[in-house]
């Protein structure tokens, strides 16, 4: 080990004379915006501002939006998110040009007699990929049909813009459409329950769109402004029965319904449209449009708008800079530090109002109110992301979250515009709270007043005429331990509750008791945090050391559901198997055995040994094919279709429950395995589009890859620990809040190749432990790893791991809960 030592420490020298990073490339040019378009990646290719209130991306035939291999385009939305995975969501008001007349009779493609011809898919454009641009702020595409048109859009955060260039002016005419928005087919697509669209003068219109929140959730309210650079020349509207020309206002229930309106051009030129949204009302619109649509009391023109936007884009891109990699490395990088700086949405107007959870307006006075949280998938990378690189948004995120609990009475857990959908399972909000105040994004009177509302999360549960559900298994979790199973819940608001996927919940619950007991201790609240560290002990309750998965290694001990009667599920016909669909949220056991971070000691005696963990482990990501593979297996041994979330027992780089499990190897002694996992997930981020992993979610795998490709990864929540590894980029510089920069360096880091961490050093100082922590590298660090080829010994004796966050929490057990566990 002393010879060793010597050798690391010589190369460290070395590497402290690594130059500076050279000029960098514009980061505009290193965005590709089609990474993510196909295969259930769910991005949009369009224009959005950072954090934007508003996106203009053309709308396909899919759920999401729109997806690389669509044929035509429907029309460009002004409203999408970034990798969401459930239906109804975006595409509202949908604008499509046009040639040619509008008229009555089957002639024409829009026939004012035939409702059918005012269907969006009727009427769309096919397109072309070539000479398709793609690029932060800014979107271009050419519409083969009707003549041919140039379509580019851009973005600012509050306003949007299209310019639209006819090759054949004469007829040319933009269609409206405020009754549709994304649709798959009829059973599945966003649905509009009332709509309204007015003509108010010659270059303006206005209207509102009432639609459902995704996941079946609740009704929302999207005012929008639409301003013209070109004076109409004829206007018309549509509705469910005909369309009339000359009309300049139409209102309809979840029927067809829109406005036209053409101009008169010469060949070749162009009419740009300026737009706002807001969720508040028609004034917020306007406001919203004057304040980032004008310069000096006049209008911004295309090019102005879609300067300023890039402009924007280019300063938040080139705050995380990299050396080293392939230009492929480096595009998906910075794509996907794009993909995480998309949201959350900016949901207060330019004149700060806002529409609370408690539907009611208020102001947010010097700060700027978010709307669109993906808890259950961002609170495990995007969201550490965010409070890194940008921690004043990360302390507006997180006074959002607490206001809407104090408006609305109860924390969110997916929150669609300015409803609750409770998509998704669990506690997502806590470990996601915990760490923003971790990471510094909240302090002094603003951590108490989320440690209020997330005591409330965490020991009640909302009533029902609330609409959220809150942790909806607390009950039985409380009193005995876990959440009940329950395969068809006769009790959940919407679509997704606790008790249905119990087993997972329970997981979630304990660990989220664990991030809350952290912040809680450090808060001054011994008691309560005394409290919930062993409720975070909890998921012993369902760990059945009995239950053995014969067919996949023989290994015995695994998380199983039970009843309410605190007996072990097992459906009618067969014995449980910890590869099926019971009892956990798009996930299995075999999956979310790994979601115990706050004790992985007690996790590993569970196991039988740190032997039989690493054994374990290497089945779940069948780690010798790996390892003989490390650029093609993950595609032939991981769980790899986007919704193939049941019946698996292998690792599934495609979602969320299982993201930090590469890390479960550094965790238990064995970090050069981690290196071997990373390196082969990382071949499943490409340069196209299907180069995302399964949904983005929000810019949750775009983070992960962050992550993994830096060589840090954030640990349990709560703890602010920093989980270290070898990284893809020889160089790395973040820029951290108050002028401090956090550098990476890792001389000879090459992504085509098995590499792991010799040795480390912060701050010129040895680094013999797996993990260091955030208040360390927030202070301009500097950390430096030593590669090699060959195992390693760094990192693999007990005394480099971290401790238990909540330690002897398998001890803890509810009075009165059921032992069966132990049988």
């Amino acid at each position: 080990m002393k010879a060793s030592r010597i050798f690391v420490a010589t190369l460290f020298a070395a590497a402290s004379c690594t130059a500076a990073v050279a000029a960098q490339t514009d980061p505009i040019a290193e965005v590709n915006t089609f990474i993510g378009t196909q295969d259930e990646g769910n991005t949009f290719p369009g224009a959005s501002a950072p954090f934007g209130m508003i996106q203009v991306s053309p709308i396909g035939s899919h759920y999401a939006g729109w997806q690389y291999t669509d044929t035509k385009i429907r029309g460009f939305g002004h409203a999408f998110l970034s990798g969401a995975g459930c239906f109804e969501q975006g595409g509202l008001v949908s604008v499509l040009p046009m040639t040619g007349d509008i008229g009555a009779g089957g002639k024409f493609k829009f026939d004012t007699l035939n409702a059918e011809t005012f269907d969006e898919a009727h009427y769309a454009s096919a397109y072309e990929h070539k000479g398709e641009i793609g690029q932060p702020g800014y979107y271009k595409v050419r519409l083969i049909d009707y003549g041919g048109i140039i379509a580019e859009t851009s973005a600012l955060t509050r306003v949007g813009a299209e310019r639209y260039t006819f090759a054949h002016g004469a007829q040319a005419k933009i269609l409206v459409n405020v009754g549709q928005a994304t649709t798959f087919h009829d059973s599945v697509r966003h649905r509009i329950f009332h709509s309204n669209a007015r003509i108010v003068d010659e270059r303006t219109l206005e209207g509102s769109i009432e639609a459902l929140g995704f996941c079946g959730g609740s009704l929302y309210t999207t005012y929008f402004r639409i301003e013209s650079d070109r004076p109409f020349k004829t206007w018309g509207t549509w509705s469910k029965l005909r369309a009339s020309p000359g009309s300049k206002e139409s209102s309809a229930a979840e029927s067809p319904n829109g406005a036209w309106f053409a101009f008169d051009l010469k060949d070749g030129e162009a009419v740009t449209l300026r737009s706002a949204i807001s969720y508040v009302d028609a004034d917020g619109a306007r406001a919203n449009l004057r304040s980032e649509g004008y310069a000096d009391g006049r209008p911004l023109g295309f090019d102005a708008i879609r300067q300023r936007a890039q402009e924007a884009w280019r300063k938040e891109l080139s705050s995380v800079r990299v050396r080293g990699g392939t230009p492929e490395d480096r595009i998906v990088f910075t794509t996907s530090l794009y993909h995480v700086l998309l949201q959350p949405l900016t949901g207060s107007d330019a004149d700060g109002r806002y529409r609370g959870w408690g539907d009611a307006i208020h102001t947010a006075e010097g700060w700027t109110y978010y709307q669109y949280f993906s808890l259950w998938d961002t609170h495990r990378a995007q969201n550490q992301m965010l409070a890194m690189l940008r921690p004043q948004r990360a302390r507006d995120i997180a006074r959002t979250i607490v206001t809407m609990a104090e408006q609305g009475g109860w924390l969110p857990k997916w929150a669609y515009a300015t409803t609750e959908t409770n998509t998704m399972t669990g506690d997502p909000v806590t470990p996601f709270l915990a760490d923003l105040w971790k990471y510094g994004a909240l302090s002094g009177e603003e951590a108490q007043r989320a440690l209020v509302a997330l005591k409330r999360n965490a020991d009640g549960k909302p009533p029902k005429q609330w609409r959220e559900e809150g942790r909806a298994g607390n009950d039985n979790y409380i009193a005995h331990g876990f959440v009940e199973y329950e395969k068809f819940s006769q009790t959940k608001k919407t679509m997704d509750v606790d008790q249905e996927h119990a087993a997972s919940a329970t997981f979630e619950y304990a660990q989220a008791d664990c991030a809350l007991a952290l912040m809680a201790r450090g808060l001054g609240d011994k008691a309560d945090a005394q409290r919930w560290s062993a409720r975070s002990g909890y998921w012993r309750s369902l760990w059945n050391a009995s239950l053995v998965d014969a067919g996949h290694g023989g290994f015995q001990g695994f998380p199983q559901p039970k009843s309410i009667d605190g007996s072990w599920f097992s459906p009618k016909d067969k014995p449980y198997s910890p590869a099926s669909e019971d009892g956990f949220h798009e996930g299995t056991a075999w999956q979310y055995q790994w979601l115990e971070q706050q004790d992985v000691p007690a996790l590993v005696e569970a196991m039988g040994g740190a032997e039989q963990t690493h054994r374990r482990l290497d089945v779940f990501f069948a780690f010798d094919k790996l390892l003989a593979d490390p650029l093609h297996a993950a595609r032939k041994e991981w769980v790899m279709g986007a919704y193939d979330y049941y019946n698996q027992f292998r690792y599934n780089p495609n979602n969320e429950p299982d993201l930090h499990s590469p890390w479960m190897y550094t965790l238990t002694g064995a970090p050069w395995k981690t290196a071997v996992v990373l390196r082969a997930a990382q071949t499943l981020f490409t340069d196209g589009p299907n180069g995302v992993t399964g949904n983005d979610d929000l810019g949750t795998m775009s983070a992960w890859y962050l992550f993994s490709a830096l060589g840090i990864y954030p640990g349990m929540p709560g703890t602010g620990w920093i989980l270290l590894h070898a990284p893809r980029f020889e160089h790395a510089e973040l820029d951290l809040a108050d002028g401090k920069t956090l550098v990476i360096d890792a001389p000879g880091a090459d992504g085509s190749k098995l590499q792991y961490i010799e040795g480390a050093q912060i701050n010129g100082r040895a680094q013999a432990k797996v993990f260091t922590d955030w208040d360390t590298l927030r202070q301009s660090a500097t950390l430096r790893y030593a590669l090699t080829g060959k195992t390693p010994a760094w990192g693999t004796h007990p005394a480099d791991l971290p401790p238990a966050a909540c330690p002897n929490a398998s001890a803890q057990r509810p009075a009165g809960a059921s032992s069966r566990s132990d049988e």
